[in-house]
């Protein structure tokens, strides 16, 4: 079997393709999040705080001089992200514990005993016509 074959039936694997649909939700919903902490979140907090932009605290570790850029050490972006991974993580481990509890309920189910097939039921009936004359 050639290569492009084996990638061609690695691709088209179910658990591949959920994969890719799950990563790209996740990038889309990594970027719902960051917009709501960025734009929805922090201003407030920021506010309350005098005013403050996080995404601007930073140390300057060099000044620019003669062309160069300054070199920022940019604390505020990394609180941000911080806090970005933090609402991220937790709407992860609600989902999670959602579907932890669904498998759990779906466990507990009880399972109804399988039925007896026909030949079962058929020497049943033999045992019991035998029992009888016996």
């Amino acid at each position: 079997m050639g290569m492009l074959q084996e990638f061609k039936e690695f691709a088209i694997k179910g658990n591949v393709v959920d994969m890719a649909v799950g990563i790209v939700i996740g990038a889309a919903f990594g970027k719902i999040v960051s917009s709501f902490v960025a734009d929805v979140l922090m201003p407030p907090i920021g506010m309350l705080l005098g005013g403050i932009d996080f995404t601007k605290f930073g140390l300057v570790l060099k000044k620019a001089a003669d062309g160069t850029p300054e070199v920022m050490l940019a604390y505020g972006k990394f609180i941000q992200t911080v806090v970005d991974f933090t609402i991220i993580a937790f709407a992860i481990f609600l989902v999670v514990k959602a579907i932890n509890s669904a498998k759990k309920k779906e466990e507990e189910k009880p399972e109804e005993p399988p039925k007896p097939s026909k030949e079962e039921v058929l020497l049943t009936e033999i045992r019991d016509l035998l029992k009888e004359k016996g």
